[in-house]
């Protein structure tokens, strides 16, 4: 491990960005980047503002805790359904400030919420599909109204980052601001240094909670992969981070057992292969089911990810949502089960047999080539690619890796340029979310158009019925039955190949602050990943004092 860590000190110590944090300085790595782009837009598709954008600068009405399952009021002290769920009632914070010292008030979430209606690109969880009309009938409610009954409408509307009316009125085109100087609500809103190889974000002046954010500043050094990362980990020059980590308890908690810790509670996303459906032979089930046959699951997991994860099965929903699957006899899924000789008959039977070199042959004779892209720092997903392409060779298919610095691999996925792709699931509430972004024609966008979710563009109109019908009902059981029959319309179609639920990946070191989430106090999820749930985190963290680090000598 000391070679590790004296190649660290070679890859991370050149250049003046590479210098040590300053005392009460948070140093955290949630993006892979090579270098930065200013961009703190929290209103444009995950990926492209920086980190916390969304859940740091600018904050939400409400966030879903996902490791208690309850609502915990923000800049919103409560909710109401009314009128049989046509209506929505927010009460918000008082005493909230701008970081600019201006006053947030309700007009400001009517603003945000109009802003989304008016420029339909930032729309990307299609609120205004749905909502007819948003009005703040005083400083303190916001009135939010559905053309129909929509229960999934809270979570939509309740995560939405808000942004300054006094501000953001004055963007002449909000999909394309960069957002520079950026103005929130958020516990740090200040751009202390922004340079390609590091950046800080300093603690706004006027936040809401008395005496917190209690760390000081952020700090953002640029880790173009996850090797790089876990390597600043191994010499605890990153305090937070959500890294997946190589045989963690030897590499990382091994160095400082005293300091270095983890926590990969089972509540990340459902991480899939997704097909481009609007190529062919890919957008024939066949195919997909053949492919998804072909792929040794447990491989992936043992060599991609070292046995942090299971398996998927068929249902396509995480762990998150283990009990709204359906495990009657014959739900789940058979083509998840690896069985090279029925994949080799499915695609005889679509028409794709073997030529003589040992590739499988399209009907006018070319081979079937497919690229498989990934982000190229996230050197789990590459593993697990690479068992991935080795077994659809094994079938015939000519595969390919392409592994893309992540801004590269987000647009293409997002645009709908490539052949298969690792990618996540939308998370949410209930499942009605993560079968919306798998199967609504409604979240299918057509090529060349940003997608926030449906990237392999897949539309089942039968599926659109039944996400309809649980927008309507606040009745458990009925919501129950219709995911089951949304389970079943995924195993028939097979629109995307699951392959494991993710663990949501946190590490931390205790040497210079303390508060982190963990088995022992699961106050929240660690993983910086999980947006907008760091709120949770960065408010709770406390610098470790001299006095605690003279004590602890």
């Amino acid at each position: 491990m000391r070679r590790l860590a004296a190649v660290a000190g070679l890859v991370l110590g050149c250049g003046s960005d590479r210098d040590e944090a300053p005392p009460g300085v948070l140093t955290v790595v949630q993006e892979q980047q090579a270098s930065w782009v200013r961009n703190f837009n929290p209103l444009v598709v995950s990926g492209s503002a920086r980190w916390p954008s969304a859940c740091g600068i600018h904050e939400p009405m409400m966030i879903f805790n996902r490791m208690t399952g309850v609502w915990t009021p923000w800049l919103a002290t409560g909710y109401a359904w009314e009128d049989d769920e046509r209506t929505l009632r927010f009460t918000t914070r008082d005493g909230v400030k701008w970081s600019d010292g201006a006053p947030f008030s309700a007009a400001d979430v009517v603003f945000t919420l109009r802003l989304l209606r008016d420029h339909p690109a930032l729309d990307t969880s299609g609120v205004w599909r749905r909502v007819v009309d948003v009005e703040a009938p005083d400083a303190s409610t916001v009135v939010v109204r559905f053309g129909e009954p929509y229960v999934p409408g809270l979570a939509h509307i309740a995560h939405l980052p808000i942004v300054p009316a006094h501000v953001w009125g004055a963007v002449a085109d909000p999909v394309t601001f960069t957002n520079p100087e950026p103005v929130g609500t958020g516990p740090f809103t200040e751009v202390r240094v922004f340079r390609n190889q590091v950046w800080e974000l300093g603690r706004n002046p006027h936040y809401w909670q008395e005496g917190r954010p209690a760390v000081e500043a952020l700090r953002f050094p640029a880790m173009p992969s996850n090797d790089q990362a876990n390597l600043a980990l191994i010499r605890d020059e990153i305090d937070w981070a959500g890294n997946f980590v190589p045989a963690i308890d030897r590499i990382y908690v091994g160095e400082d057992p005293e300091h270095h810790h983890y926590w990969f509670p089972p509540i990340g996303s459902m991480i899939f292969l997704y097909p481009n459906t609007t190529r062919a032979p890919l957008d024939d089930a066949r195919v997909r089911k053949a492919l998804s046959m072909a792929v040794d699951r447990a491989l992936v997991v043992k060599v991609g990810l070292y046995d942090y994860a299971e398996p998927a099965d068929g249902s396509g929903l995480s762990d998150v949502f283990a009990g709204w699957r359906d495990r009657a006899p014959g739900a789940d899924a058979d083509w998840v089960r690896h069985d090279v000789a029925r994949a080799g008959a499915l695609l005889d039977e679509a028409g794709l047999r073997l030529g003589p070199d040992g590739v499988r042959r399209r009907a006018d004779g070319s081979p079937l080539t497919l690229s498989v892209i990934v982000p190229a720092g996230w050197s789990d997903w590459v593993r697990s690619a690479q068992v991935v392409v080795a077994n659809l060779r094994s079938v015939g298919v000519d595969a390919k890796l392409q592994a893309l610095d992540f801004s590269a691999w987000m647009e293409r996925l997002t645009r709908g340029d490539f052949d298969l792709s690792l990618g996540w699931s939308s998370e949410g509430v209930t499942p009605h979310v993560v079968y919306q972004g798998l199967m609504s024609a409604a979240a299918a966008r057509p090529v060349g158009e940003v997608a926030a979710t449906n990237w392999h563009r897949f539309a089942d109109p039968a599926v659109d019925e039944l996400l309809d019908a649980f927008e309507r009902t606040s009745d458990p059981d009925e919501q129950r039955r219709l995911v089951h029959a949304m389970q079943a319309r995924f195993v028939r179609e097979a629109p995307a190949i699951p392959l494991f639920p993710a663990p949501s990946w946190g590490e931390y070191s205790t040497s210079r602050f303390t508060g982190f989430p963990s088995a022992d106090d699961p106050y929240a999820g660690l993983s910086p990943n999980l947006s907008p749930d760091p709120l949770l985190v960065l408010t709770r963290l406390v610098p470790v004092t001299e006095r605690q680090l003279t004590q602890a000598d």
